[in-house]
């Protein structure tokens, strides 16, 4: 990855930038150099010259041509002319360095009892609700105080990945006291989907239940089994409410228009469609279908400098992807993928095709993404517009850092030496960040400044 930024960095360098590289001949040494020890198999060298260096000065990489020339061979160099003179191959981006000054964090336990804790939602007054995937929700208060399981909530399965699984509460909560929840509801007998039901909240602490309940949104068609159920719910400003919808591990459905497997969708806080949803009129779409082309997209927020909504969805083995979601637009799955079948071979075509979006980051290998939350709070004033992410598989959080333009410039790793399962990641009502950890000794966490 380091290789490729340097290869794009010096494809892109003008005479204004560098004396030195206003020499084709010099930048398609240069760019030999870097293609000869990765094809020698040289990955110390490849590392410590292109990854330990943030920026290169034009000395230092004449010295480097200089020692490296003598292995240039005619055919090669004139490939290595035609990349200099070409402009950059690489758009996505991945592997970003760490940042120049690390956050010293610890993580405290606000509560624990929970079995496999899946979604978080704050209440205006900061006690939480939190679902269990085996089929409870829970309120908990802002002393840790775990009520039983709530009445009135909608009855789930509990299958493979499947369960009680997000909870949001709505934009007008304090008037309506409706909150959603996600979930994997039971059809036709033995096969399941992922469903979304509005309640209205009544009381609080140990009492508080669920008075109404009322499924506002089905996925089409149910199918048997356990993956892959998506299953993030996130409003809009405008009010309107995203759902993420995984494929079932079904893969080719995600380019299927007829069915909200592999999609977003996006409806009014009754289940109706929007009338502006990109698809609404186009015959054999589903209407509420707003992005479609995704795996299994189990993490999305709102960027708060721009509304957009980015998702994190899993990859296969590796390509793990952050997308910034567009109405109507073709995320790629399974066509297009920067990772591969857990055989190891190549997922569609390739990593790319024409009218299929090009993910904003990935991950190689996969990280098993949960969870994720952009911070504006003040307690960590260094993370402001920050991003976070959860995983599952390498049990930490992401820190991942973005300029002015939304680009990931560098990304740090949290909470390695917790080793747990990092399932969701939310900012409360004070302005701390909480997070769940996924196992059947599940604990509410928050993250606070090291001492």
């Amino acid at each position: 990855a380091c290789t490729r930024a340097l290869i794009n960095s010096l494809s892109t360098r003008t005479p204004s930038q560098s004396n030195m590289m206003s020499s084709v001949r010099t930048r398609a040494t240069l760019l030999l150099s870097l293609w000869s020890l990765a094809s020698s198999g040289n990955s110390a060298k490849l590392y410590h010259i292109t990854c330990t260096t943030p920026v290169l000065a034009a000395g230092e990489l004449d010295n480097w041509k200089v020692t490296m020339r003598n292995s240039i061979r005619l055919p090669v160099l004139a490939l290595a002319t035609m990349l200099a003179l070409s402009p950059p191959v690489l758009a996505v981006q991945t592997d970003a360095p760490a940042p120049a000054n690390p956050t010293g964090v610890r993580a405290e336990t606000v509560a624990n009892g929970l079995v496999n804790p899946w979604g978080l939602a704050f209440l205006p007054n900061g006690d939480m609700l939190v679902t269990e995937r085996p089929g409870r929700i829970r309120y908990i208060d802002t002393s840790g105080e775990l009520s039983p399981a709530m009445n009135g909530a909608p009855e789930s399965i509990a299958t493979g990945q499947g369960g009680m699984l997000d909870i949001t509460l709505d934009p007008a909560f304090i008037e309506n006291r409706h909150v959603y929840v996600c979930f994997t509801e039971r059809r036709n007998g033995r096969e399941n989907g992922t469903s979304v039901a509005r309640l209205r909240l009544e009381g609080e602490g140990r009492d508080a239940r669920f008075a109404e309940s009322e499924i506002i949104f089905r996925m089409e068609p149910a199918y048997r089994g356990g993956y892959h159920f998506g299953c993030r719910l996130v409003f809009a400003p405008d009010g309107k409410l995203f759902v993420t919808l995984g494929e079932r591990n079904e893969q080719t459905p995600a380019q299927d228009l007829g069915q909200h497997l592999g999609k977003v969708v996006r409806i009014n806080p009754d289940g109706s469609v929007p009338s502006d949803n990109p698809f609404v009129g186009r015959e054999g779409a589903r209407p509420e279908i707003w992005s479609y082309g995704h795996r299994n997209p189990q993490a999305a927020a709102l960027n708060p400098a721009t509304n957009a909504l980015w998702v994190v969805e899993h990859g296969a083995k590796g390509g793990v992807e952050v997308n910034i979601i567009k109405p109507g637009a073709n995320y790629g799955w399974p066509v297009i993928s920067y990772g591969t079948q857990y055989s190891g071979a190549q997922i569609g075509v390739g990593t790319s095709q024409e009218g299929m979006e090009q993910p904003h980051y990935y991950w190689d290998p996969s990280i098993a993404p949960s969870g994720m939350a952009f911070y504006t709070g003040d307690k960590h004033p260094a993370w402001k517009g920050n991003l976070f992410v959860g995983a599952l598989k390498f049990r930490q959080i992401h820190r991942l850092v973005l300029d002015d333009a939304g680009a990931i410039i560098a990304e740090e790793i949290l909470l390695e030496s917790l080793r747990q399962r990092i399932r969701a990641i939310r900012q409360s009502p004070d302005g701390h960040l909480y997070f769940l950890t996924d196992s059947r000794q599940g604990r509410v966490m928050r993250l606070v400044p090291r001492e």
